[in-house]
């Protein structure tokens, strides 16, 4: 059977995508934690961890007692390992009105380093303003 030359090109196109990192990713560790403000959980919360200086970010949200597990790719949980800038983020298109300062999120002053295996890495937030 002869496949036109779009069909050919098509399936040229999925043969070497599936060759080049099918099943890979990059050294990662399963990474969970606590998010607090002012000493109460924070629910609804997302987290993101960007790594440094570049790579794909993980993300999470935090549930009602202020808990989150980051989450790579889909189904596959974690954070590449090294060092990372953590944003933390209580508004979104839902609900724009964000509750934190912009030294959690668009001026993040925030950063963390995962490792192999599992970490466990929490935050305590300060609504106020920042420490000395």
């Amino acid at each position: 059977m002869r496949l036109p030359v779009g069909g050919r090109l098509v399936l040229l196109v999925a043969a070497v995508t599936a060759g080049c990192g099918a099943g890979r990713s990059p050294p990662l560790g399963e990474v969970e934690g606590r998010v607090v403000l002012d000493g109460e959980p924070l629910a609804a919360a997302r987290v993101v961890f960007q790594p440094l200086p570049t790579g794909r970010a993980s993300q999470g949200t935090t549930d009602a007692s202020g808990r989150y597990r980051l989450v790579y790719l889909r189904d596959l949980p974690g954070a590449m390992v090294g060092r990372h800038e953590v944003r933390i983020t209580t508004g979104d298109e839902m609900v724009p009105e964000e509750r934190l300062p912009e030294r959690y999120h668009a001026a993040t002053v925030l950063k963390a380093d995962v490792v192999r295996g599992p970490n466990r890495i929490d935050f305590e937030l300060q609504a106020g303003e920042a420490p000395p």
